[in-house]
């Protein structure tokens, strides 16, 4: 069965996996997407941690593997090869039926005319990502924590064009303003998801952001009166909170699925978990997904 054919008659909500790069940072590892490349057993590890817990949806290690974000960021890789060797890596752990998503993030540039990056060159970047990472053996796309509606339309786009068969999901960031709730460039809920289903996107929702599980929820209703897609939620574990100089995010496992439960309740059709998150989170989930086995 295809991925596509799984989203649309999937009898229970698919369950996506946790925070990938908080998993490596809590072991000594760099969280970049390099780690692929340089530590592909403990990048391995975490994803099999997820098949264990029960993910039906595994998500490559590579959020931030375009070439723009990492000339940015000053990594000397090699772009193709570091997406298929994540695609790769992925795939090996998904031994029992788990299908494979290939992560895409923002380029961290706005835009032009508000931001320097052309149009061309942000398609560009996202097509040479989603090329490798389809040969690699994904079996569709997620566009993930784009703050701005004209970046994920592009990244959608690219994907659609690297390869027209495989399912592209769109998840975009919120937080709370006294208007409700928008990403930063000021996009809200109804307009990102009217523009994403016209885009060709096949699923849609929202990650990460300062949104606890519970307001991520009040999304979904937002999102299924705007559109006729399937909807997609993946809260952080709880608020970020800095502590000592670091990040950390403090919500229990069972918190966090008691929290995410309510957006399927709303009719959430995918729901995972994103910074913060770990094994125990989705495992937590897993267990009220499917009826408290």
């Amino acid at each position: 069965m295809t991925l596509a054919t799984l989203i649309a008659t999937a009898e229970r909500p698919l369950l996506l996996d946790g925070g990938m790069g908080t998993q490596l940072g809590a072991a000594g590892l760099p969280m970049g997407a390099e780690t692929c490349l340089s530590h592909p057993d403990a990048v391995g590890a975490v994803h099999r941690a997820y098949v264990d817990a029960g993910a039906d949806l595994v998500i490559t290690h590579t959020l931030t593997l375009n070439r723009i974000a990492a000339q940015a960021a000053g990594l000397d890789v090699d772009i193709s090869a570091g997406n298929r060797a994540a695609a790769g890596i992925a795939r090996r752990e998904t031994k029992g039926g788990q299908y494979v998503l290939g992560d895409i993030g923002t380029t961290g540039k706005l835009l032009a005319p508000v931001g320097p990056l052309t149009e061309k060159d942000a398609r560009a970047a996202y097509l040479e990502q989603a090329a490798a990472l389809a040969e690699g053996g994904v079996d569709g796309f997620i566009v993930e924590t784009m703050i701005s509606l004209p970046e994920a339309l592009v990244a959608l786009s690219a994907c659609r064009e690297a390869a027209p068969a495989l399912p592209v999901l769109v998840s975009m960031t919120f937080k709370a303003t006294p208007k409700g709730a928008r990403t930063v460039m000021g996009d809200s809920v109804p307009n990102c998801a009217r523009a994403l289903e016209k885009g060709g996107a096949t699923a849609v929702g929202s990650n990460c952001g300062d949104l606890t599980p519970l307001e991520m929820a009040a999304l979904v209703p937002l999102f299924r009166e705007s559109c006729s897609l399937p909807v997609m939620i993946q809260p952080n574990a709880g608020r970020p909170l800095v502590v000592d100089g670091r990040t950390v995010f403090r919500m229990t496992p069972e918190d966090f699925a008691a929290g995410t439960m309510h957006a399927v309740e709303a009719g959430a059709r995918l729901v995972g978990g994103c910074c913060g998150t770990t094994p125990a989170h989705i495992r937590a989930l897993a267990r009220l997904l499917r009826g408290g086995e």
